[in-house]
């Protein structure tokens, strides 16, 4: 058993950065909706509980707040944004509405000191934070005393020191709080006393003793994409279960260039793990024919995904080993979560490419996901332990739809085409100058329009192609990647002369803000 922290969830798109920073202390956490919240406590018995933020306001009718039996456990209660909020109102302070909003960068001014920032603010001193409010605190609960404030919340830090409870108006979590990862960190290892002894070594070991006692004797089927997640949930399962296991890889045709074959490669060749390598594209084509909407591609998509694999898993369970009992998926954490999401909360409209379909109960196997716990640089990380190939771990993410959702409008094989032809150009020019691992995630986009152009001594009406780069931490704020411009004008050239049907290539220097959803 490990040292916990229960964060509980009251909806906001953010949440899961709470958990980020507490995993990043190697302190293992859970994240559950407000509702779950009292028997999580009984169940995991959390050394602290971090309250999140959330859209609601604790005035309205039926507001989320948490269960007193949170406050009552003896254990560190930290109250984040709504969460200070809920509890001040809960344990007797009271909250308003009708003041200046406060959204955005903001300066706190620190009045007194307090165990929450020991070591890393100073009485006095004024430190930049993200905040993200219209309510906010005006009367202090019975034993708090205010520590913080700023100009739009003059309460804008709380602490009741003899019973661990803080709580910041602002939020910790995000990288517009500098500071904000050291007072976690305070938290959870000072206040809480939390051992750090979640690591991707010691989760490996206990992951593949889970396996071996989950399944058994049994065979195992896994869905392979062939991105980072059904890769690394593939061998570690093969590291625990060895040839009980048979990886199925439906090759939707939707792949960037040589990427089924790298799979192929990989899987059958380097770890010598039993592949059923399903080549579909054709019937996936036919499917999207003449399909424009992108959620319309990603449902047909995942339902077809699901039908081609069952045809498979029909004809392995005929084969002399017998019938496969359980199914293996990547499911990584924040798929779980949004699962099981605080339904008033933004957080639930993320990653839809992601859930783009279930198991149908006819096929009557368990389920088993190694990799629910963690979060995708966790699993980069397991990956490692794992000794994956670098350029396998490092991958950026690729939506599960693939190039369908790169091709607004209709799909066809010559946009494919052309579509992978340019992207394989401006990654391999982005990793010959070094550049590929201080990019979050790039990528080519075929644009439904063409343009007139002159190449040469000829007109041509050709297609026109944007190029994506992104950096971030976590995938949930980014800024486009700030290229030199001899970079862009000679990926550009590159594209136009090998890339045939391009003739114009546009940069897209668009930004992502806190709230929204995540880049495809």
């Amino acid at each position: 058993m490990h040292d916990t922290i229960l964060i509980v969830d009251f909806g906001s798109q953010v949440t899961k950065l709470i958990a980020r920073r507490v995993r990043e202390e190697c302190v293992y956490c859970e994240i559950v909706p407000f509702q779950k919240a009292e028997a999580a406590l009984k169940a995991l018995r959390p050394k602290g509980v971090i309250l999140s933020g959330g859209p609601a306001s604790v005035l309205d009718k039926d507001a989320p707040l948490a269960p007193m039996a949170i406050f009552r456990a003896g254990v560190p209660v930290l109250g984040i944004c709504y969460g200070e909020q809920a509890m001040a109102q809960q344990l007797g302070g009271k909250v308003e509405g009708g003041h200046h909003r406060e959204f955005g960068r903001a300066e706190v001014e620190v009045t007194e000191s307090s165990a929450l920032y020991d070591g890393v603010w100073q009485v006095g001193q004024r430190y930049p934070v993200w905040m993200s409010h219209g309510d906010r605190v005006t009367a202090l609960p019975p034993g708090f005393k205010a520590v913080g404030t700023s100009p739009n919340a003059p309460v804008a830090m709380i602490a009741d020191e003899a019973r661990r409870f803080y709580a910041t108006q602002f939020h910790l979590e995000v990288m517009h709080t500098p500071h904000g990862a050291a007072l976690l960190r305070n938290f959870v290892r000072n206040i809480a006393g939390c051992t750090a002894d979640w690591t991707m070594r010691a989760f490996k070991d206990e992951a593949i003793e889970k396996i071996r006692k989950q399944v058994g004797k049994a065979r195992v089927l896994c869905a392979l994409s062939g991105g980072v997640d059904s890769a690394v949930a593939a061998v570690l399962l093969h590291e625990a279960i060895g040839d009980q296991l048979t990886c199925v890889f439906v090759d939707h045709g939707l792949l960037r260039l040589a990427e089924a074959e790298r799979v192929v490669a990989l899987f059958r060749g380097h770890y010598n793990i039993p592949l059923v390598h399903v080549a579909a594209e054709d019937l996936f084509l036919k499917a999207l024919d003449g399909v424009d909407d992108p959620e319309e591609k990603r449902k047909i998509i995942g339902k077809l995904f699901i039908d081609v694999f069952e045809l498979e898993a029909k004809k392995i369970a005929s084969d002399r080993r017998g019938s496969p009992e359980f199914l293996a998926q990547g499911t990584l954490y924040p798929d779980v979560i949004e699962s099981v999401s605080f339904a008033g909360g933004p957080s639930v409209t993320i990653k839809s490419h992601h859930n783009v379909g279930g198991l149908p109960a006819r096929m009557n196997m368990k389920l088993i996901e190694p990799l629910r716990e963690l979060f995708k640089d966790e699993v980069r990380a397991l990956g490692r332990e794992l000794d994956l190939p670098e350029a396998f771990v490092g991958r950026h993410p690729f939506p599960g739809p693939g190039l369908a959702i790169r091709c607004p409008g209709p799909v066809t094989r010559e946009k494919l085409d052309i579509l992978r032809a340019a992207d394989e150009i401006y990654i391999e020019e982005i990793r010959r100058a070094g550049l590929y691992d201080d990019i979050w995630q790039a990528f080519a986009v075929l644009l439904p329009v063409k343009s007139v152009g002159v190449m040469g001594d000829g007109r041509t009406y050709e297609n026109v192609l944007a190029l994506r780069a992104v950096t971030s931490t976590d995938g949930m704020t980014a800024d486009f990647y700030h290229f030199d411009m001899d970079f862009l004008s000679a990926v550009a050239t590159r594209i136009v002369n090998e890339a045939k049907g391009v003739n114009r290539v546009v940069y897209d220097v668009t930004s992502k803000p806190p709230g929204t959803i995540e880049w495809e």
